[in-house]
């Protein structure tokens, strides 16, 4: 593809020399020849409707791609037979568009999610990055609940009242589910909470919040039995680097009880191999360190060696296609899981998420003897009454306490 005729062909466009990294770049990350002349057509295509219609280099932006991406396309040489421009076409133009802010060749575009309109919710997100230790992941859920409630609550703290507090909220949780109502009432706690430690508001105001109502540890655990367990790690095919891949990851959640974010943010240099150890960072950032187990260790030493892409990305866990990147958020962890239960053949498991493996281990380790006290150390649980929960199903022990009915016979 990088041939003499090619690279004029690339230099000559609006896009010059950019367009030529850019493929370079790509190239470099595992991008085939066949791929990339895709992407070659595709920004030519969107180079040609530029020109058209006068749209210089730096002034593109989310108008610009808008445009593009619902034109009526009869543009010349691109083989459209679609009324608009087809999706895979605008993903790589994005991608391009990407790579133009990254160089600062145009103004970064900022997408609706990760627009923060008021200043009070910006010095909210650094508060809770350095204070609490929450994820991005979390900080940004928390941002988008209280730019919504802001226009409601007003802007004047000072005028912030316990009803006024108490009729917002409960009118915001009324019509929504209950896990999303309880993510608006911690998150509007947490901004009460903020605005106390900057001396704006009374911190008697978060009482102000209506508790969502929840009987904690009501429900039974959702685990898989050993046997169950067995059949989702064998059914990895150990001849495709996906299948070793998987195998290393479920091994993990299933041994340890790593929790999705633990394995999607899981470095290199977290695996101490001299010593046989895993370093972990649980909620708010702390730091545990976990024997690694021989046949999980055998299965992270194989998929390093035999499946992962070599490239220079601490990440230990990586996409398989290019271009090689992370697994991209933890929920393709759960993903990965979902998809192990299908080839295994389990028919209506519990759940289906990364969580089911970490209360199977949890279940395991405390039918095999395990204490409460070492089982919440591994799982990094806060207080050992959060690692009762799992001895319900401990049945052994359960009927060894168990009181007679009363009236029953002796």
């Amino acid at each position: 593809m990088q041939s003499d005729k090619c690279t004029t062909k690339l230099r000559s466009g609006l896009f010059g020399v950019l367009l030529e990294e850019f493929i370079n770049d790509y190239k470099t990350i595992g991008y085939s020849d066949l791929t990339l002349e895709g992407y070659i057509g595709s920004i030519s295509h969107f180079e040609w409707w530029l020109n058209q219609k006068g749209v210089s280099i730096e002034t593109i932006n989310e108008q610009v791609l808008v445009l593009f991406e619902n034109h009526r396309c009869t543009c010349p040489h691109t083989n459209n037979n679609h009324s608009r421009v087809t999706q895979s076409v605008f993903r790589r133009v994005k991608r391009f568009v990407d790579y133009l802010q990254k160089r600062e060749i145009i103004k970064t575009i900022a997408s609706v999610v990760d627009e923060i309109p008021y200043p009070e919710v910006s010095n909210f997100r650094e508060w809770l990055l350095q204070s609490r230790g929450l994820s991005m992941k979390t900080i940004e859920r928390y941002e988008r609940l209280i730019n919504r409630l802001l226009p409601k609550l007003g802007f004047d703290t000072s005028k912030y009242t316990a009803q006024m507090i108490r009729e917002i909220v409960i009118k915001e949780v009324n019509e929504c589910s209950r896990a999303q109502a309880k993510t608006i009432v911690t998150a509007f706690r947490s901004y009460l909470r903020f605005l106390a430690s900057e001396g704006r508001s009374s911190p008697f105001l978060m009482n102000a919040v209506p508790t969502i109502p929840e009987w904690r540890l009501s429900s039974m655990p959702r685990y898989l039995d050993e046997d169950e367990i067995k059949r989702v790690i064998d059914a990895c095919d150990l001849n495709t680097k996906q299948g070793i891949r998987d195998r290393a990851i479920l091994l993990l959640l299933s041994r340890l009880g790593l929790r999705a974010g633990d394995v999607f943010s899981l470095r290199l240099e977290d695996l101490d191999w001299s010593m046989g150890i895993i370093r972990v960072y649980g909620k708010s950032r702390s730091e545990v360190l976990l024997p690694l187990p021989q046949d999980v260790g055998d299965a992270i030493l194989l998929y390093l060696e035999k499946a992962r892409p070599l490239v220079t990305i601490d990440k230990v866990f990586l996409c398989l296609n290019a271009p090689y990147r992370s697994l991209g958020t933890s929920s393709l962890v759960s993903c990965i899981v979902s998809s192990a239960l299908r080839r295994a053949g389990i028919e209506n498991p519990p759940s289906r998420g990364a969580h089911l493996l970490r209360h199977s281990a949890a279940t395991m380790m405390l039918r095999s003897g395990s204490s409460l006290e070492t089982i919440s150390a591994i799982l990094r649980h806060r207080s050992v009454d959060m690692t009762g929960y799992y001895a319900k199903v401990d049945f052994n022990m359960l009927r060894k306490i168990a009181q007679p009915w009363p009236g029953e016979r002796q």
